[in-house]
């Protein structure tokens, strides 16, 4: 066989039966997650305190703190030492219920009736803005901030609760009243808004645990899973990006500390807080403030887990797994001569077609893959793995029709397709935007992601995990080239898959009620639906992704160059058929595995709400169940598989962009290039496009989002559409020529940026939109110049005259 040697096999093989017997000697762990944390803060000034006042709001601004006593305010210095008197504003006289947004300022209800407030801090100065007044009075009312609106609700003079909403961001905006909850309900307790909802509380008239209901623009009001006790006035605080925490007042007069998880609808005993409850609280930062009866200083608490370092049996599987990838590349770096630019770039288009459709399928499941899909499995369901079932169908198109015409032509870059079609101009513009498409919106989530699930499990700075990853990958690509991207990815593929599976099997050991309490809560709660066959084009739906899939697989499979190269690197087109079927038969069970993680994940924290960390994002699941539950040396083999799924997609991504640069700019504005200086200006190139890659992650990682996985799709329909499209016009007509297509990229780009910016759909559909705008505007463009003069034969998909 043509690859790495036999011997290097059966010693992987060794290595892996070896581990996995020293890993059945493991325990798993069990320590507590996560411990409440307690800080004193000081009592207000003795000026307070000889008025007799006691504050009757605490409202958080940003990162300090605002007490107000019904006529005078005090703000916490930056040290949490001292109050002080804000200055610039006037205080009311009553305020019935406070909210703080994203932004560092916090919504005032009055009340007496006035206009809500918008109060924000400047320097040592309070300004305050007024807002649009209620449209009608509303009792007991309480606010929260969702995103970039206001949602106020209260008791309506008909006793029954309303719901209003208002956007702070559009000037002149006015309350829009939202469909009130149909039944009686007692009287509001907490307002708060978390995952797309806004959760309300109410008092239970018979003495026990508040009501829960939840309102969701989509699916409406919600009853929930009441809480255990009474919520303390203020006390309630969203954190995370699931979590609520809610201070409440027991059965027996004590303040205890509950976290409420909106996806599982699940409670969490978090600790007791006092023996009698405060009268108020307020959240502030990633936690809870309250006044202890009888005391004057305020306690500040919140809930952290320390960072869990990995055991040596763990280092070891890490090592030597980073250890094989520099093997491999190593082997390859000895073995070949470097001089030809066919096997640096398509492996001397001698890789067998299974290894090519292995290799196919390892680049096409990054970290991606392996940690935003359980997450988005967790917190949904199946409907985005109904894409993957819809573009195995169209694959067997490609594998036929498209593949073929391409791989006849020997190319090296698939944008070479394009100067022979059009025009060279087009071909380096399409390039162009494809490098700037795998550096922006893959390698650097790619990258991300892992990343920050490591830091999760082992404490390791994000930026570090960012550096050790890219920095490996770097290497063993640059060494190795082709050979070395396709036989790492075959290890890679094993070394994540092993690890998914064992993932699943563990956590469903771990339930109490094993296989039949994951399929019971599976079924109830629909955590498997697959298919959503209505019209609403910002859902995932069946037809959007039908949409998507003959726009980004039957008409453009072409423009990845990342898995075309793969294709281009077998022996021959009925070869390159083969490696095609050989990745759409993979693809199926492949991503039934990685949502079956995620809902997985779900049934165990629906159990065990205490094992999870209320601070961690959603993304951050799948890497928080490694950490906290899985026994030593298991950790070690999964982040291992994380690693294998970014490192696939990464090496691929580095050698496509050194290709790239090479073939369609460097040999072509460099007169008389020799094979040896090309094959070493890629190598020059794979190490640039990995540190601007590397780049682009710690950039990234700066930013707060909710979902990495919406993130990449979002920048893939942004930038990688309007080339797209191209491929399109050039093989299924024969009337586009280059004017029109170099016409169709730019307006498609155009168009889809404002779509994105007005927020038209679901992210999802950016990229089809952006490829039917090319195809569209391109081919009628098309006609407003010559037809194209030069023979079409083999350069389209319709029969050679």
């Amino acid at each position: 066989m043509n690859g790495f040697p036999m011997r290097g096999w059966r010693a992987l093989l060794g290595l892996w039966a070896a581990l996995m017997l020293a890993l059945l000697c493991g325990a798993a762990r069990a320590d507590n997650l996560v411990a409440l944390h307690t800080e004193t803060l000081p009592a207000l000034p003795a000026e307070a305190a000889d008025a007799g006042a006691r504050p009757v709001r605490l409202v958080a601004l940003g990162e300090r703190l605002l007490a107000l006593d019904g006529g005078t305010g005090w703000l916490l210095d930056t040290d949490r030492a001292d109050w002080q008197r804000p200055s610039g504003w006037r205080v009311p006289t009553a305020i019935a219920a406070s909210a703080a947004t994203g932004a560092g300022e916090a919504i005032l209800l009055a009340g007496d009736g006035a206009p809500p407030q918008r109060l924000a801090l400047d320097g040592a100065q309070l300004r305050s803005e007024a807002l649009p007044a209620l449209p009608q009075p509303l009792a007991a009312a309480h606010a929260a901030v969702l995103g970039d609106k206001l949602y106020v609700a209260g008791s309506g003079a008909d006793g029954r609760l309303q719901l209003l909403a208002l956007d702070l961001k559009a000037r002149g905006a006015g309350w829009t009243a939202l469909p009130a909850w149909p039944g009686t309900v007692g009287t509001l307790s907490s307002l708060s808004a978390q995952n797309s909802r806004v959760v309300a509380t109410f008092a239970d008239a018979a003495g026990k645990g508040d009501r829960l209901l939840a309102w969701h623009a989509k699916n409406g009001w919600r009853e929930l899973k009441p809480a255990p006790g009474r919520v303390v006035d203020g006390g309630a605080r969203a954190t995370g990006q699931a979590h609520l925490l809610y201070m409440l007042k027991m059965a027996d007069g004590s303040a205890e500390l509950w976290s409420y998880h909106i996806i599982t609808d699940a409670w969490a005993r978090q600790g007791r807080v006092a023996a009698a409850a405060p009268a108020l609280a307020a959240g502030w930062g990633q936690g809870l403030l309250w006044q202890t009866a009888g005391q004057a200083d305020y306690t500040y608490g919140e809930l952290s887990a320390d960072k869990r370092l990995l055991k040596p049996l763990d280092w070891f599987m890490i090592v030597a797994y980073l250890v094989g990838m520099l093997g491999i590349g190593w082997y390859y770096y000895a073995r070949e001569k470097r001089n030809s630019t066919a096997d640096f770039f398509v492996g001397g288009r001698s890789i067998p077609f299974w290894a090519a459709g292995i290799s196919l399928y390892a680049a096409n499941t990054s970290s991606i893959s392996y940690i935003a899909i359980p997450a988005k499995a967790f917190e949904t369901n199946w409907q985005y793995m109904t894409n993957n079932l819809i573009a195995v169908i169209a694959l067997g198109f490609v594998a036929v029709a498209i593949v073929p015409l391409l791989r006849r032509l020997n190319l090296m870059s698939v944008f070479h397709y394009l100067e022979i079609r059009f025009h060279p101009a087009i071909r380096m513009l399409a390039s162009l935007i494809c490098i700037l498409v795998q550096i922006g919106s893959r390698m650097s989530v790619i990258l991300l992601l892992p990343s920050l699930a490591i830091a999760t499990i082992t404490g390791i700075d994000v930026t570090w995990s960012i550096l050790l990853m890219g920095g490996f990958t770097i290497v063993y690509t640059a060494m190795g080239g082709m050979k070395a991207v396709v036989w790492t990815d075959f290890v890679q593929l094993i070394v994540k898959m092993g690890g998914a599976l064992f993932a699943i099997g563990f956590i469903i050991w771990k339930l109490d009620g094993g296989m039949g309490e994951f399929v019971q809560t599976a079924m109830a709660e629909n955590k498997t639906r697959l298919f959503d066959f209505s019209w609403d084009l910002t859902q995932p739906t069946v037809w959007g992704f039908i949409f998507l899939v003959i726009f980004d697989v039957v008409l453009t499979f072409p423009k990845d160059q990342v898995l075309m190269q793969r294709a281009l690197s077998t022996r021959s087109a009925p070869e390159a058929t083969r490696s095609i079927i050989t990745f759409a038969a993979i693809s199926i069970p492949g991503g039934f595995i990685f949502y079956t993680i995620g809902t997985a994940l779900f049934a165990f924290y629906k159990s065990h709400p205490e094992r999870m960390n209320p601070g961690l994002s959603v993304d951050a699941t799948f890497p928080l169940f490694i950490a906290a539950e899985l026994p030593t040396g298991i950790t070690g083999l999964i982040i291992a598989g994380i690693l294998a799924a970014a490192m696939a997609t990464l090496s691929g991504i580095m050698n496509s962009v050194a290709t790239l640069a090479s073939v369609d700019f460097y040999e072509k504005l460099v007169k008389n290039p020799s094979p040896k200086k090309s094959v070493l200006f890629a190598e020059v190139a794979t190490v640039v496009t990995g540190l601007i890659g590397i780049g682009s992650a710690l950039w990234l990682s700066r930013f707060n989002s909710h979902s990495l996985f919406d993130v990449s799709i979002e920048l893939a329909g942004l930038l990688g559409g309007g080339f797209a499209g191209a491929y399109t016009l050039g093989m299924f007509t024969r009337r586009a020529n280059w004017q029109g297509v170099a016409l169709g990229i730019a307006g498609s780009t155009c168009l889809t940026t404002y779509a994105w910016s007005v927020k038209l759909v679901h992210p999802y559909f950016y990229l089809p939109i952006s490829i039917m705008l090319c195809i569209a505007i391109g081919y009628l463009a098309s006609w407003l110049f010559p037809a194209p003069k030069q023979s079409l034969a083999g350069l389209t998909i319709y029969a050679d005259k």
